[in-house]
């Protein structure tokens, strides 16, 4: 993998989009926790420090050995980064008088700075931080401010070391994706090559190197992450791919085939075992929703183990693992840089005996689909919302009956192809129906009922890390109640979460 772009996370909660901006600009960059540095840094050619919720007057704060960075290889620092270089580097970091949170406009710009070039006075900007810096480090020039903030931006005299107290990563600084391009294009140098055709040409190389001749049996799920895996992978090892896509029961109505055929005609070697009923059984009176997972978790794992077995001198597990998964699997908190289990298959017990092979596991969630694309992949299935692993078990609060879950299945249907034909189906991040273990009276012609009231959910999100409820038109919520009480036996009430997250969660259990 190339080296090109280092980000030292000090536990920000912007530190993933940092990496995405800056891919955004076709520059690889890769997270690393502050106190586990990459054994070579020499190999990177730019190095950006990002912010943190600590001062850096704390004695918690972090406080990493930037020796074999600063002065050595073109430096942005951010926020914390900038304090962090003023407070160590003879400067002084003292409590702002007022908090300084939200919209900034920059008031002065130092004349002939490559680092502010197409970027002028007044360009709004956004700050974060309770702490100001009121000298700067020696050597240090200032090169920006804003009304508030004398020392909004820095640089270090005879070094490529830039400092900025805003956050040039998120969407209200309005120039701070130009401000990055010129300080990895123009200061640091950095080519931008990274490009999804050149993903795939280097993974498919790595793939066929790593490999060999030998066989990876892969789990499919019908999502975004696992398609786009396994189509890499095959263009890698062809036959030497196994697909399995299992039937757990709990997916929408009618997907197991649906997907299967998709697969179909893209050229995979897929497997579908249909083990709803082991699921179902295994399910049968568990309420608790983090046993329904484990249980869930646990079945899968029996049935892809002996599914597996079945394919002779298997060696590899080909995952679906992504970017997000791997960074939230390394702490900052502590030295472990250990990559959790966060796979389609629950995890890898010790008894599967195979090594893993995770061929997306540097990109981000909509690089992914940018992969996918260029691969010639079915936008509709590029498209697909995200789906919960445990399927539609998290969806019915509760125990789950193969009644509740064929309940569940028409609402979604017809849920899901109202979005799609009102065309509002793109601009939902994702979408889906929530059974809830309460009955209510209604009427239905000139009778009393006591039927299941169910939840309809759509979200607006990125990563799924925040989300906002979609305003969806009232004449389509009109539209999909009526339809969804009229056609699903057994529902009677329909009504619509318009929680965000947080403090609600996109899934409710």
């Amino acid at each position: 993998m190339q080296h090109n772009v280092l980000i030292l996370d000090f536990g920000s909660q912007y530190t993933q989009l940092i990496a995405r901006r800056v891919r955004e600009l076709n520059i690889y960059c890769e997270i690393y926790p502050y106190n586990n540095l990459p054994e070579d840094i020499s190999s990177f050619r730019a190095v950006i420090l990002s912010g943190s919720p600590f001062s850096v007057r704390s004695e918690e704060a972090p406080h990493p050995d930037l020796s074999e960075i600063k002065g050595k290889i073109p430096t942005l620092a951010v926020c914390y980064g900038a304090q962090y270089l003023a407070h160590f580097g003879g400067g002084n970091v003292a409590p702002s008088n007022t908090r300084e949170y939200g919209r900034a406009n920059l008031s002065y710009v130092k004349d002939g700075e490559v680092f502010f070039e197409s970027i002028h006075e007044g360009s709004q900007v956004w700050m974060s931080h309770s702490d100001t810096i009121k000298e700067l480090p020696t050597g240090g020039v200032r090169i920006a401010s804003t009304h508030d903030v004398a020392n909004a931006a820095y640089r270090i005299e005879g070094e490529e070391t830039y400092a900025i107290q805003f956050h040039p990563e998120v969407y209200h600084s309005t120039d701070g994706k130009q401000l990055l391009e010129n300080f990895l294009v123009k200061i640091a140098g950095v080519e931008q090559s990274w490009t999804p055709d050149n993903f795939v040409d280097m993974t498919v190389a790595e793939l066929k190197e790593k490999v060999g001749k030998e066989k990876v049996v892969l789990g499919l799920s019908g999502g975004v992450d696992s398609t786009v895996a396994a189509v890499l992978l095959n263009k890698a090892i062809g036959n030497q791919l196994h697909c399995i896509f299992v039937n757990n029961g709990l997916l929408r109505k009618n997907e197991f085939q649906s997907v299967l055929d998709q697969y179909e005609g893209m050229g995979l070697n897929v497997k579908g075992v249909d083990a709803s009923a082991r699921f179902l059984d295994a399910l049968a009176g568990i309420s608790d929703p983090e046993e329904k997972r484990k249980t869930i978790g646990r079945v899968f794992i029996e049935v892809f183990d002996d599914e597996s077995h079945k394919i002779e001198d298997a060696k590899w597990l080909g995952q679906g693992t992504i970017y997000p998964d791997v960074i939230e699997s390394i702490s900052v908190n502590g030295p472990s840089a250990t990559i959790k289990s966060h796979h389609n298959v629950g995890g890898l017990p010790d008894f599967m005996k195979l090594k893993v092979v995770e061929p997306l596991r540097m990109l981000f969630k909509d690089e992914v689909r940018r992969v996918g694309a260029s691969m010639g992949i079915d936008p509709e299935l590029l498209g697909r919302h995200p789906f919960p692993g445990p399927g539609l078990a998290i969806r019915i609060l509760g125990d789950i009956t193969p009644e509740k879950v064929s309940i569940l299945q028409e609402v979604d249907s017809v849920f899901i192809n109202g979005l799609k034909s009102w065309g509002l189906y793109d601009s939902v991040w994702q979408a889906g129906a929530i059974l809830l273990p309460v009955n209510s009276v209604g009427v239905m012609g000139d009778e009393r009922t006591y039927e299941k009231c169910v939840a309809l959910r759509a979200v607006e999100s990125t990563d799924g890390m925040t989300a906002d409820w979609v305003h969806l038109p009232y004449d389509f919520l009109q539209k999909m109640s009526n339809e969804i009480i009229n056609k699903v036996k057994g529902v009677n009430r329909v009504v619509y979460d318009i929680s965000s997250k947080p403090p609600a969660t996109i899934e409710w259990e």
